[in-house]
């Protein structure tokens, strides 16, 4: 199927090249960069992506930044992967791959059972469950996982009509795709420890903190 990949990056010139690298070939490649005071912009246009500034800080201003640049000529399946890679790009095919069987809509990896030792912080841990937790209370489905790696029809995306310009957007995401009877599933997929750089969200107790307030905010407002 047609594939496009939307990477949001901030301050990430240095694990990029092996994001890009270990990427296999997709039709369109778009690098995000969210306010960098590195060489992001340089590096990504440098491997070949197609590179879209969002200054204005925000994980999912950055992403809808992404979408937008490729509403002109869109894919058939949109990819949402991280730039520190901790997930495993080369993996792409197998999130998609449900898709193009026609059994799924939206593809989320699942890190729960398979992740490297320490690669998940208790930060990020503590996290997911509350969020899972939380949609679960409000919508009766069970995530297993709120993993950034994920995969969705684009069909599909239109419909759900995204629009959280913050952290809230994959709880948005996630969410809304079960409001709007989409098929969803979750696929254990390796996760490892950044080697490059820190989390924006578990590198620093207040990154946390925000993203957790963020969290508990998205689940109240698109309940």
């Amino acid at each position: 199927m047609r594939t496009a990949v939307v990477i949001p990056a901030l301050n990430e010139a240095e694990s990029l090249p092996a994001v890009l690298g270990d990427l296999p070939e997709v039709e369109r490649v778009v690098v995000v960069d969210n306010g960098s005071i590195d060489e992001t912009t340089q590096v990504a246009a440098r491997l070949g992506a197609e590179v879209v500034c969002a200054p204005r800080r925000g994980y999912g201003t950055a992403v809808q930044a992404g979408i937008n640049h490729l509403w002109g000529d869109p894919p058939e399946v949109l990819v949402i992967l991280d730039a520190d890679h901790a997930d495993p790009p080369e993996a792409l095919g197998l999130l998609v791959q449900p898709i193009a069987e026609d059994v799924a809509d939206l593809v989320l990896s699942d890190r729960t059972t398979t992740a490297e030792p320490d690669a998940l912080t208790f930060v990020q841990r503590f996290g997911n469950g509350l969020a899972t937790r939380l949609i679960q209370l409000v919508s009766g489905h069970r995530y297993r996982d709120m993993g950034p790696f994920r995969a969705i029809r684009w069909s599909s995306l239109l419909q759900l009509q995204l629009e959280d310009p913050t952290w809230g957007w994959n709880v948005e995401m996630q969410l809304k795709a079960i409001r709007a009877g989409l098929r969803v599933l979750e696929l254990p997929l390796p996760y490892r420890a950044r080697t490059k750089g820190r989390s924006k969200i578990s590198g620093s107790l207040r990154g946390a903190a925000r993203a957790g307030v963020k969290i508990v905010y998205a689940v109240a407002r698109y309940r």
